[in-house]
């Protein structure tokens, strides 16, 4: 069992997952130091959350009005179209925050970019053609381009260091966003507020 757990591969792979690790941590220092502790960042997370708890609750509202009032004729079609103008502005300035997060975080963005370039360069370097761990099982033939890149021989169940690092990289930055609260909110996805957002279907 001592001499298993000192071979190569599993020093190898507990290196790339060790420096995994190290990596999502140095990236959300930089995220923290550049964006997170800013009053601009501060102010974009609360004014989204605000704007979704009032968007949720007029909603919430002008369902339980609609079902009240569903036999109270012609009367509430100006009060229900006022609503729905003042949802559609709530809701912009949602996707207006969102958008304006998402430029906000540009700039670290920029810096992590830059810092995984370079461990994933240095990783290259040090495990180019070595399998660093071993698959239970064979993948299918699409992950199989990727967990045997770059590898010599015809063994499916070898992964790569690319591989590896892939699955690492997303799993634990991922979690440490979550612990350390720095996860985007959710209701900045929902408004699908990004860079690019996609055009208002209300909008002819």
């Amino acid at each position: 069992m001592a001499s298993a757990l000192s071979s190569p591969r599993y020093g190898d792979s507990l290196s790339v997952v060790a420096i995994s690790a190290a990596t999502a941590v140095l990236c959300e220092t930089i995220s923290w130091l550049l964006i997170y502790r800013t009053a601009t960042y501060n102010s974009l997370r609360a004014s989204i959350e605000r704007h979704s708890r009032k968007l949720d609750a007029m909603k919430s509202g002008a369902g339980s009005s609609a079902s009240s009032g569903a036999g109270g004729g012609g009367s509430s079609a100006q009060p229900a179209s006022s609503r729905a103008k003042k949802m559609d502005r709530v809701e912009t300035s949602l996707k207006d925050a969102a958008r304006e997060l998402s430029l906000a975080k540009l700039k670290s963005g920029a810096v992590v970019a830059a810092v995984l370039f370079v461990v994933f360069g240095l990783l290259n370097s040090l495990f180019e053609g070595r399998a660093v761990a071993k698959l239970p099982f064979a993948p299918v033939p699409l992950v199989q381009r990727m967990s045997h890149r770059g590898l010599p021989g015809n063994d499916p169940t070898d992964c790569s260091m690319v591989f590896l690092y892939f699955l690492c990289s997303m799993s634990i930055r991922t979690n440490l966003q979550k612990l350390l609260g720095f996860a985007p909110p959710r209701a900045a996805a929902a408004a699908g507020g990004g860079l690019f957002p996609m055009p208002d279907p209300k909008v002819n």
